[in-house]
């Protein structure tokens, strides 16, 4: 049966990051080595690829939760483990190296938690944030071979959070929460949905610079996650329903004061997104 894992794995691994286009990487060889079986529960599964109705698999064959699809943990509630080729995709952009510390914010069963784990190696360190205390619990005992990881069952949105190179975010914003740009070293990276719970927005990298108000920032694809708890506001939902209908692919830095002019594509209270590169404000 572990050779059949094994193989199921392999192939998976390969699907996932060819679609991500991200193929012959660590990414990929995380993705190979990770079970899925522990972190998805006993089958039968309900799987979904997205913005359509769950089906549900004839049995408990792992062959089906192999596959670049979302696997429910509530289905009532929309809470799946993500697409697989999607967190490829930005695990890609977020360029993480080994020994390098993590902070995932909405570990779910810790799915993609073991990933990064992989990804940053022994020397590394992985902090997760999950506020519902079942799926902390389950977390941390399908992670609990691995000693470069804690899961914590509170919010992610924390003012004590520790210092991190990389901040990945599971669960849709309204806004960049202020505690993890404060979290990130010089040349750390977040990425976050800038999607509030109900709006199909977007996946934002956004790099701390090593001084400056401006910060490098690009969306990687379309995105939707349940909300995070504290970080909803439906005007700016609204307003980023709109504000995706056109040009978010332009945008090119994070401004974090009030001096908005006709570059802004978005803005937000005491933080905006514009069209122009960080050098062309004179910012390094």
């Amino acid at each position: 049966m572990e050779d059949r894992s094994e193989n199921l794995r392999s192939f998976y691994a390969s699907l996932v990051c060819a679609a991500a286009k991200v193929s012959g990487t660590r990414i990929e060889q995380a993705f190979r080595t990770v079970k899925r079986e522990p972190f998805v529960g006993p089958g039968p599964w309900l799987i979904t690829l997205g913005g359509h109705d769950y089906v549900q698999t004839p049995n408990d064959d792992p062959a089906f939760i192999y596959q670049n699809t979302l696997v429910a943990l509530d289905s009532a509630q929309s809470l799946n483990i993500g697409m697989p080729s999607a967190h490829a995709y930005w695990l890609g952009a977020c360029e993480l190296k080994e020994g390098e510390t993590v902070l995932q914010v909405g570990v779910g069963t810790g799915y993609y938690t073991a990933i990064l784990a992989q990804l940053v190696g022994p020397g590394g360190r992985v902090h997760g944030y999950e506020i519902d205390e079942n799926l902390a619990d389950r977390a941390r005992e399908n992670l609990k071979g691995l000693p470069q990881v804690n899961v914590q069952p509170r919010s992610g949105i924390a003012p004590d959070l520790p210092k991190a190179d990389l901040i990945y975010v599971c669960a849709g914003a309204a806004e960049p929460a202020r505690v993890w740009l404060d979290a990130l070293h010089p040349g750390g990276r977040l990425l976050f949905p800038l999607a509030p719970a109900g709006v199909l927005g977007g996946m934002l990298l956004v790099k701390r610079p090593d001084q400056g108000a401006v910060w490098p920032a690009k969306f990687f694809g379309r995105a939707q996650f349940i909300g995070c708890v504290g970080l909803q506001d439906e005007d700016a939902g609204r307003r980023l329903t709109e504000a995706f209908l056109y040009g978010w692919e332009r945008v090119q830095s994070l401004r974090l004061d009030n001096a908005v002019d006709d570059t802004c594509w978005f803005a937000g209270h005491d933080w905006w997104l514009s069209t122009a590169e960080v050098d062309a404000a004179g910012e390094n």
